[in-house]
């Protein structure tokens, strides 16, 4: 039977810079001590990366995880109404409580835009302004824009 570890935090506060996080976003050689990929140094950039993450990944994109993701892309040629962005409101807030439980989501914004000089250029824009729970005063903000192109 497993044993919980309550002599350590939970939740610990990123105070030394030569302690990584989580692999950077988009992913690229390390050129430091970080190791082979570049690495996040805090708790938030990791945060930060792991939200844009599962908002750009389909459902079924990745391996042994077909439930990770969203799949916005299949919504960008609908007809965008106030109903279809509530149900991408809906998807993101069920998404994040099963796959992100430790992000509070404080304000979810979904811009549309449609150009009609090139008909590639369908895009759904996701602000986002969060924080950690265990930390609620680091409010953020991720923007992430899924296009056709």
């Amino acid at each position: 039977m497993a044993i919980l570890d309550t002599t350590r935090k939970p939740f610990i506060e990123d105070r030394d810079s030569s302690i990584f996080v989580g692999i950077d976003y988009p992913f690229s050689r390390s050129d430091k001590s970080e190791g082979w990929f570049k690495s996040t140094e805090t708790t938030i950039d990791s945060v930060k990366n792991n939200i844009k993450l599962l908002l750009s990944t389909e459902k079924g994109e990745r391996l042994m995880q077909p439930n990770l993701g969203l799949g916005l892309r299949r919504r960008l040629f609908e007809q965008i109404t106030q109903e279809t962005i509530a149900d991408i409101k809906n998807d993101i807030q069920t998404a994040f409580s099963f796959w992100l439980p430790f992000v509070e989501i404080k304000q979810l914004e979904i811009v549309t835009q449609d150009n009609e000089s090139n008909i590639n250029s369908n895009s759904i824009i996701i602000k986002l302004l969060f924080n950690i729970t265990k930390a609620p005063n680091t409010l953020e903000s991720v923007q992430v824009e899924i296009s056709g192109e």
